[in-house]
């Protein structure tokens, strides 16, 4: 694998994982449980739109065969995307979206953190900008995980039934394959396995302070590395490719 091609499949990775968290929480638009909250979660949804288009611009880019990001986005099956299993998984309630959405703050923090000081200046100029939209997230993630925990017997039995579901697919995260080892050796990259024992315990001291059980072991659900998903992301790419399928040669 040569480091153009494994560049371009780690920009994908990640435009991918945001795009499609972002369609999962654009779901909620008009739902939230009241105005204020419902206005929260769609801003979050944009923002992470905005770093999915951001990154995905970059790939195509990177790629160098004259597609655009609407390109990589509209016209790529379930095969070709690699977005982490976690971020497909149906919203449930709102329990468990809040949840999904504390998991994936915590991490994306870290990473783009440390991606903001590798030797690629357009991945760290988004990492940059990234960090200041995702720690207004996490804030905003962490408290409603409290409320949930130490709320009503109602609000922690959701709180722990999305914890169960989720689980199982927080240790892809962490997850590194060829490509990962290509661009460490030119400081392009993350070491994710510095990362985990850190999550771990910011995430283990928030299920604690929320009354959440957790396993003492897990078996984890892989895939996405490799192109293989869940049958949701079928359905999100069905509706979320509908129109620029139909009308590919549209400008708006």
């Amino acid at each position: 694998m040569t480091k153009q091609e494994a560049l371009f499949n780690y920009t994908l990775r990640l435009g991918d994982t945001s795009l499609i968290l972002a369609q999962r929480l654009s779901e909620w638009t008009g739902h939230g449980p009241f105005l204020e909250e419902d206005l929260a979660l769609t801003n979050i949804a944009l923002d992470i739109f905005g770093r999915a288009k951001s990154l995905l611009e970059y790939a195509a880019k990177v790629e160098n065969k004259g597609k655009t990001e609407d390109d990589l986005a509209f016209f790529r099956n379930d095969r070709e995307y690699f977005n982490a299993l976690i971020t497909e998984q149906p919203n449930g309630d709102y329990a468990k979206t809040i949840l999904r959405q504390a998991f994936i703050d915590c991490f994306d923090l870290m990473f783009y953190t440390e991606l903001s000081n590798t030797k690629d200046a357009t991945l760290v100029g988004i990492s940059q900008k990234s960090i200041k939209e995702i720690t207004y997230h996490k804030r905003h993630s962490f408290s409603w995980v409290k409320r949930f925990g130490n709320g009503t017997e109602e609000s922690l039995t959701r709180l722990q039934q999305g914890f169960d579901e989720l689980w199982p697919f927080t240790g892809e995260l962490f997850e590194m394959n060829e490509v990962d080892e290509v661009l460490l050796k030119d400081g392009l990259a993350v070491d994710l396995s510095r990362l985990k024992a850190v999550w771990e315990k910011e995430i283990g001291d928030l299920l604690n302070e929320s009354h959440v059980q957790i396993p003492e072991s897990t078996y984890i659900q892989t895939g996405s590395r490799k192109g293989l998903h869940s049958e949701h992301l079928g359905y999100i790419l069905a509706e979320m490719q509908s129109l620029p399928r139909m009308h590919p040669t549209a400008k708006w």
